[in-house]
């Protein structure tokens, strides 16, 4: 039986080409959590699951995203790179990720829109800076599934500055669609905030790193 709040992180060898419309077959030993509910953990909606997958190397941290939508909404401006601040206030997948020794509201933020742009934060008491990670990703938009797809690949380096497999990390999964409130705030492990919230880390499950 799965542990409800655990992702495993499954070891590929060597680098992974990011191909969200024809994924790797490495993708398929990766173990996957899906969520729907909201972020009080109430009222699941299957037509907007997600699912995420966890890939690592030494080197490398890799995450998939398959998101399910009825509607899209997103941002039609950005940086050059694809960068767009406040990208939360649309569509997203997010990965908020903590590595240790980093604890309490020290933790990085990853997320992604259906239309590619991104954006990468490093998380700590008095605010919130750019991570500047390196990350690439690729996305594939499937409307006749009305799903789309995200694959990121995270530096390492970028996340902690020695990384021991052996060492579990402290994680939570989102997902935001709406532009305009009612909007839909969906997490793996609910935060149980009264308002919507997904700055809890005290609330996040585990990712454990497998061979």
């Amino acid at each position: 039986m799965p542990e409800l709040n655990t992702i495993f992180a499954t070891r590929i060898a060597g680098d992974l080409a990011l191909d969200a419309r024809n994924p790797a077959p490495q993708w398929a030993h990766a173990e996957p959590i899906r969520f729907s509910a909201d972020w009080q953990g109430k009222n699941p909606d299957p037509e907007l699951e997600t699912e995420v997958r966890v890939l690592w190397s030494p080197e490398m941290l890799y995450l998939r995203f398959i998101c399910r939508y009825r509607e899209l909404f997103v941002f039609e401006d950005s940086d050059p790179n694809g960068r767009r601040d406040h990208l939360w206030d649309r569509d997203v997948a997010e990965a908020f990720l903590q590595p240790p020794p980093s604890l309490g509201k020290n933790y990085k933020e990853f997320e992604v829109a259906p239309n590619g742009m991104w954006i990468d934060l490093d998380i700590f008491p008095a605010g919130l800076a750019d991570l500047k990670s390196g990350l690439t990703r690729s996305v594939y938009l499937d409307q006749a599934r009305t799903a789309w797809t995200a694959e990121l690949a995270i530096p390492m380096k970028s996340l902690t500055l020695q990384f021991n497999p052996a060492q579990s990390w402290r994680t939570n999964f989102y997902r935001v669609e709406g532009k305009v409130e009612p909007r839909k705030y969906m997490a793996w492990q609910a935060t149980h905030t009264p308002e919507p919230s997904f700055h809890v880390p005290e609330r996040f499950g585990t990712m454990r790193f497998a061979g």
